[in-house]
C-alpha cells in the first residue's frame, strides 16, 4: 500500500496560556511528566515504549474521501485506533474518546473507524483526528482514558508534535474524556483543551442511578424481569451472570408489559397504567425507556458480575419514589438495597471526577438529550465548582433532540472556540457561540440551535438522590489519593 509522506506541523504563531511548561527545556518537562505519570492516581499504565506496529494506510470514510489520509493500528495494549490527517492540515489534532461502553469482549476495529465518519465535520475543518476502540468491551473508565492517551502517543510517535491538542468526548466518552483531562491533562504539552458533549458527567456512582430506580420500578409493575417461573436474583445484578436474555427478548418482555411500540390505543388499559407509572416515577422519556432499560440490565451485569467480582455499587436506600397512581403501594412494595461500600468505593474511582483539572472545558449538550440528562451539565459544573475550577468551564445548551450525534456546524463553532480560548485565554459565551455558529453553518447546512439563556436545573431535581448525594464532587481528590493507595481499588483493565 502507497505510504503518504509525514505531514509538516505549521509552528505555533501564539504562546499557549494553558501549557507554559512547554517554555521549559526538554529534560525539565520529560522529567515533570514522568513525575505526574507515576503520582496518577492508579491510572492504568500506557506504556510508551511497549511494541506496537505503526499505523497504517487505509481507507478513509467516503466523507472523507480526497480531504484526508486515514491510517489504523492497533496499539501495545491491543485496542484498535482510526487516525485521519488533513490534507490541509492546521498542525493541530482532536483525541476522540467515544461512548457506550460497549459490551463485547474484544476490541473492535470498527468502533473507531466508525467514529471517525461520525465526526468527520474536525477533519474537514483542518484537524488531525484520533480515535481508540479500547482495548476491550465493558467498563472501564480509568482503562478507557488510558487508551485514549496512548492514541495521542501513537499520533505523536508516527507524526510527531502537534500544535495543539484537544480533546473530544461525547455520551460515555465525556465521562472518559473528563478522566483524561484530570488524569493525564497535566502533563506538559499533552492537551491544550477539552470538548465535552452531551456527557455523562455524573459518574458512575450517581451518574446511573435512575437507572437503578428503573430497573426496580419496572420490576414493580412488571413482574417479567425474572418472570415469577425463572431463577431470583437481585435486581442490582441486571441480568443474572449465566442468564441467556437477549436485547429482543428484554425488548419483548418489555412490550409485554407496557406495549411501549405500538398504538396507544391498542394497549390495553393496565399496560398503558403501567406505562404512565413507570415513566412518571424514572422521569425516563418514553422513546428512550427501552435503552436505558437495556443499560439497567446488561450493562449492570457488566459492571457487578465481571467488574466488580458479584459486588453490589448501587442504592436505592432513602429513595421515596413519587408520581405513580398510588405512591404508598410502590414504596411499599419496590426492592430496595444497600450497596456494598467496597464495590461502591471501586466504582467512583474508576468513573468518578474530582472536577481537578487544569485545561479549559467546553461543553455543548442538547437540552431533550433523552439518554444522558441535560443535568448532568449540572452534577459537572457543581464538581468543578467544587474543586475550585468552575472558572475553566463554559457551558452550552442547544435545542435538539437527539443524544448520538449534534449539529456539525455546532461541532465545528465549539472547536474553533475552544481553540480561541486556548490561543488567548479569552473564553467564549453562550451568546458568543450562538453569534459565530451561523457563518460555519453556510458551509454544512446543519442548522445553529443554541439556547444561550438556558440554565440546567440540579441534578437532583432529575435524578432521584441517595442520603449524601447532593454534594460535589462525588469523589474528592482526597478521596481519590487515599483510595489509590488501596491495592485493586477500581476496576482491572
Amino acid at each position: 500500500m502507497q505510504q503518504h509522506p509525514t505531514p509538516r506541523v505549521p509552528a505555533r504563531t501564539t504562546a499557549p496560556l494553558y501549557r507554559r511548561g512547554r517554555r521549559r527545556s526538554a529534560l525539565v518537562a520529560a522529567l515533570l511528566a514522568t513525575a505526574l505519570l507515576s503520582t496518577a492516581a492508579h491510572a492504568p499504565v500506557v506504556r510508551a515504549d511497549a511494541p506496537a506496529a505503526s499505523p497504517e494506510a487505509a481507507d478513509c470514510p467516503s466523507v472523507l474521501a480526497g480531504k484526508a489520509r486515514c491510517y489504523t493500528g492497533r496499539d501495545a495494549q491491543g485496542a484498535h485506533y482510526a487516525i485521519a490527517v488533513p490534507t490541509r492540515w492546521n498542525g493541530s489534532l482532536v483525541v476522540h474518546a467515544h461512548g457506550g461502553p460497549d459490551l463485547g469482549e474484544a476490541s473492535d476495529p470498527a468502533r473507531s473507524t466508525g467514529d471517525l465518519e461520525r465526526w468527520a465535520v474536525m477533519v474537514k475543518e483542518g484537524y488531525a483526528w484520533a480515535g481508540s476502540s479500547y482495548r476491550r468491551g465493558g467498563y472501564g473508565t480509568r482503562m478507557a482514558a488510558a487508551d485514549t492517551e496512548s492514541v495521542r502517543r501513537v499520533f505523536v510517535d508516527r507524526f510527531g508534535r502537534t500544535g495543539r491538542t484537544y480533546l473530544h468526548g461525547q455520551s460515555w466518552g465525556g465521562n472518559v474524556a473528563a478522566k483524561v483531562a484530570e488524569t493525564y491533562g497535566r502533563k506538559p504539552g499533552a492537551y491544550d483543551g477539552v470538548l465535552l458533549t452531551n456527557g455523562v458527567l455524573g459518574g458512575g456512582s450517581r451518574g446511573y442511578d435512575h437507572r437503578v430506580d428503573l430497573r426496580v420500578v419496572y420490576q414493580y409493575y412488571c413482574g417479567n424481569h425474572p418472570r415469577p417461573t425463572e431463577p431470583r436474583y437481585p435486581l442490582w445484578q441486571g441480568l443474572r451472570p449465566d442468564s441467556t436474555m437477549t436485547a429482543a427478548g428484554l425488548r419483548s418482555r418489555l412490550r409485554e408489559c407496557t406495549g411501549f411500540d405500538a398504538d396507544p390505543a391498542a394497549r390495553t388499559p393496565l399496560q398503558q397504567r403501567n406505562l404512565d407509572d413507570i415513566l412518571a416515577v424514572t422521569g425516563i422519556p418514553e422513546r428512550a425507556l427501552e435503552s436505558h432499560l437495556r443499560f439497567a440490565t446488561f450493562t449492570f451485569r457488566d459492571i457487578v458480575s465481571t467488574r466488580l467480582g458479584g459486588r453490589n455499587p448501587f442504592s436505592n436506600q432513602g429513595v421515596r419514589y413519587a408520581g405513580s397512581h398510588d405512591d404508598r403501594a410502590l414504596n411499599a412494595g419496590v426492592e430496595r438495597f444497600a450497596a456494598d461500600p467496597a464495590a461502591r468505593r471501586d466504582l467512583s474511582f474508576d468513573s468518578d471526577l474530582t472536577g481537578s483539572i487544569s485545561l479549559p472545558v467546553l461543553t455543548l449538550h442538547a437540552i431533550d438529550d433523552p439518554t444522558a440528562f441535560v443535568e448532568h451539565e449540572s452534577a459537572y459544573r457543581a464538581t468543578l465548582r467544587g474543586a475550585g475550577r468552575a472558572h475553566l468551564l463554559v457551558q452550552s445548551f442547544t435545542r435538539e433532540s437527539e443524544h448520538s450525534g449534534l449539529s456539525d456546524a455546532e461541532y465545528a463553532t465549539s472547536l474553533a472556540a475552544l481553540d480561541r480560548w486556548a490561543r488567548t485565554g479569552h473564553p467564549p459565551t453562550p451568546r458568543s457561540l450562538a453569534a459565530a455558529c451561523p457563518a460555519v453553518d453556510r458551509a454544512y447546512g446543519a442548522g445553529c440551535f443554541y439556547d444561550p439563556a438556558f440554565t440546567p436545573a440540579p441534578y437532583a431535581s432529575r435524578v432521584l438522590p441517595r442520603p449524601g448525594g447532593r454534594h460535589w464532587p462525588a469523589m474528592t481528590a482526597g478521596q481519590e489519593r487515599a483510595w489509590s493507595r488501596i491495592d485493586g481499588v477500581g476496576i482491572a483493565p
